[in-house]
């Protein structure tokens, strides 16, 4: 039986890697993708999106997202991170095809509806999109089978400040409106596991050797994403952060979650923070523990698949 998916995406390189996996994926049916800022502006993770499903010859829908947070204003595309155009030094391509006229949230709303109780929402970026699907439609959440967020982190602390990961941080706003929607539907897998799970240089020769031309294409955008993480960790690899989301759509086995009533900070200080809600919510599955070893295993054997 296939997951029916769609990937809210800021690609990014582990986006690019998230999304490759996807399309390699047996039990993955991916329905399209929707773009939002984070890594990139909105416009180039349209641009990025098409280009991405060119490469791995997909003939998918793209709906353009929305290009600033819910309240905050926008912030600076994550280039020292992802490169200028979001794929490392990979110089920009413009793909043959263009967006679908929906805009994002409302794709999403009626994506929803058609496959209602089979839909798999993976937003690996900010959750703008998400929010909006929310507030325009009170059962979106519901429609949902379930949405699997990469962001967020309960007892790991933050990597953009010492309280906050970037996807939340960057609209903290939205969050607070999906995870106050949760109902039981939303799990949250962050830092408390996806830091867990490293991919090297070597993992990455690896998978060009298999996959020469997108696995290929891979190796080639890790480079500047593994430098980022030796200048800055000093970690000989890049965690699998939304490679890791998209395997917990299909894979929950391998994860371990706890059942909490999340909610997140939008105070200066501790702006994005996720932390414990005391109203009347529903519960957040957040991911606490991991099958690192098998997750990484599973990451590169769909890789290989492809061409």
């Amino acid at each position: 039986m296939t997951t029916k998916l769609i990937i809210d995406t800021d690609p990014g390189i582990d986006d690019a890697m998230a999304i490759f996996y996807a399309a390699a994926a047996p039990d993955i049916e991916l329905l399209g993708l929707t773009t939002i800022f984070g890594n990139v502006t909105t416009k180039m993770a349209t641009r990025n999106a098409l280009r991405l499903l060119e490469a791995a010859d997909l003939d998918l829908p793209v709906a353009h997202g929305a290009e600033k947070p819910l309240v905050l204003p926008p912030f600076e595309p994550s280039a020292h991170v992802h490169g200028d155009e979001g794929f490392g030094d990979i110089p920009a391509a413009q793909p043959k095809g263009q967006a679908v006229s929906e805009e994002a949230a409302d794709f999403l709303i009626r994506m929803a509806r058609e496959h209602k109780g089979e839909l798999v929402v993976c937003p690996v970026g900010p959750l703008t999109n998400i929010a909006l699907a929310v507030q325009r439609d009170p059962e979106f959440v519901k429609n949902c089978k379930r949405i699997v967020i990469m962001g967020g982190s309960l007892e790991a602390g933050g990597n953009i400040t010492p309280h906050a990961e970037a996807n939340i941080y960057h609209d903290p706003h939205a969050a607070e409106v999906v995870f106050a929607a949760a109902a039981g539907k939303v799990v949250m897998v962050g830092l408390d596991v996806t830091l867990k799970i490293l991919c090297t240089p070597e993992d990455f020769d690896a998978i060009k050797e298999r996959s020469p031309e997108l696995g290929g294409m891979l190796k080639d955008m890790s480079v500047f994403y593994i430098k980022f993480y030796q200048e800055v960790a000093n970690l000989n690899g890049c965690s699998l952060h939304d490679p890791a989301a998209v395997i917990a759509c299909t894979h929950a086995d391998l994860f371990q979650t706890r059942a909490v009533k999340l909610g997140v900070s939008v105070e200066e200080d501790t702006s994005g923070k996720t932390q414990l809600a005391d109203d009347a919510r529903g519960e957040t599955h957040v991911a606490m523990e991991v099958d690192a070893d098998a997750v990484k295993a599973l990451f590169l054997k769909r890789l290989s698949l492809l061409p």
